[in-house]
């Protein structure tokens, strides 16, 4: 009687393996495929940290240590998000600490499926308000974004916040390893006061700062009417010093020379006298 379960036979001269095998040498393969991903994530993940000081380091492994034990969810952020939290806090590790336990919690509630749909917010989406394309010298995403097409819809406030959650989800995703930041370019040619919304503003501006400090790298304000500059005055005391570093209003005669201080002419928008189309921040 023939034996049903064979381990190894010969079939034409080749060697066949049993299914067991098999998966015993996919197994295998899989697990060191997997070793050498962790190793090379482990690598690439050192070599970025390189540019943090011996100071920050330190107190990079004190605050995850602190976090760690406060919520749990905190093994799963990277180094690089606790140097941002204690960036925007000057290093000082009770602050960021506490900075970056309310964002955790904050995400729990805002985005508990751990992103924005589209569907979520068709009405601002629909008013074409953000777009994308192109890095900077520094490797930077550039977004534009147009005050002048800003209207408060009927999803009111909160619908508004999520879409600067969405946006900002996007610009993170379009960075190359070891880019933190991005560059944005706020236009507000045509603004009037149809489109002030200050509350939306201020809470853009919050998001902004509490949730994903140390994204903005620079902001170049242009064709700023005087209308808006009085909506500005309001604004302004609510930024933080940090981000008021960052932020520059551009003359309108030294537009395209002074963008192309910070962006190259072949990754400048076009309609600032680049050579790059402008993506809507959903396509992108």
């Amino acid at each position: 009687m023939l034996t049903t379960k064979v381990t190894r036979t010969r079939l034409k001269g080749m060697e066949a393996i049993s299914p067991e095998a098999e998966r015993s040498a996919l197994d295998s393969k899989q697990d060191t495929t997997k070793e050498e991903e962790e190793e090379e994530e482990k690598t690439q993940h050192e070599d970025a940290l390189k540019d943090s000081t011996e100071a920050e380091i330190t107190k990079i492994r004190l605050m995850r240590a602190f976090v760690e034990t406060r919520d749990p969810s905190a093994k799963e952020v990277d180094d690089f998000m606790i140097r941002r939290f204690l960036r925007a806090r000057d290093l000082d590790v009770e602050k960021a600490s506490g900075m970056f336990l309310k964002y955790l919690k904050w995400k729990r509630s805002f985005v508990p499926n751990g992103s924005i749909s589209p569907s979520e917010i068709a009405d601002d989406i629909a008013q074409g308000k953000m777009f994308v394309q192109g890095v900077d010298k520094k490797g930077r995403p550039i977004t534009v974004a147009f005050a002048a097409k800003h209207f408060q819809n009927k999803n009111g406030l909160d619908g508004f916040k999520r879409y600067v959650v969405f946006a900002l989800e996007k610009l993170c995703s379009r960075m190359p390893p070891g880019q933190e930041k991005f560059l944005a370019i706020g236009d507000i040619k045509g603004w009037g006061y149809a489109n002030s919304d200050l509350r939306g503003y201020l809470n853009a501006l919050s998001i902004l700062q509490d949730y994903y400090p140390e994204r903005l790298g620079k902001l170049f304000i242009v064709h700023a009417p005087y209308m808006f500059m009085k909506v500005w005055k309001i604004i302004y005391p609510f930024i933080d010093d940090n981000t008021k570093k960052k932020i520059v209003f551009v003359e309108n005669k030294k537009l395209k020379s002074t963008l192309l201080e910070e962006i190259d002419e072949s990754q400048l928008p076009d309609i600032y006298g680049g050579q790059m189309a402008l993506i809507p921040i959903q396509d992108s």
